[in-house]
């Protein structure tokens, strides 16, 4: 990465993870796309435990919680030990997914994107049509969304795009 060109040095970025993302490490690595969201990921979760944020959240535990296999729902659980900061839900974020709901996206989904948009984090989904979704609609929020690898190509070879 170029800092201090496209990323300033001092800046700590907010990364928010949605649940896909965290399970990506943890998901059968036969595809390609899999096993390259994964190197992402795991490059991504590093860079939090060094001078990035990671933002978690009610809703990321939640839905962690929702899972039926206890063992993976630990294991996942256990990478938000590196969060850094936790977004608690409430009648702004609430307000806001609704809004987002709105524009026909998921309510989970609309849950996350308003929390990762309340701290000023960069939300990263390997949801293609989420990510469609929320840039087709970019003119009614600030929130930066990408694909894990997509996001950290332009993160690291300074595309300007990504602020």
């Amino acid at each position: 990465m170029i800092e201090g060109e496209y990323w300033p040095r001092d800046d700590r970025l907010k990364v928010y993870l949605d649940v896909c993302c965290l399970c990506r490490p943890f998901d059968n690595q036969q595809s390609h796309r899999i096993r390259m969201e994964t190197e992402a990921v795991i490059a991504i979760l590093g860079r939090c435990m060094s001078n990035w944020v990671l933002v978690d959240s009610e809703v990321i535990e939640y839905e962690i919680g929702q899972f039926a296999d206890e063992e993976r729902a630990k294991t996942v659980q256990n990478l938000l030990n590196f969060s850094q900061e936790r977004v608690s839900i409430d009648t702004n974020i609430i307000n806001r997914a609704r809004e987002i709901h709105e524009l026909g996206i998921d309510t989970f989904d609309a849950l996350h994107v308003a929390s990762a948009e309340s701290v000023d984090a960069v939300f990263i989904t390997s949801d293609d049509a989420l990510v469609k979704g929320i840039k087709n609609h970019q003119e009614t929020s600030s929130i930066v969304i990408g694909n894990p690898v997509q996001w950290l190509m332009e993160v690291t070879y300074g595309n300007k795009n990504t602020q």
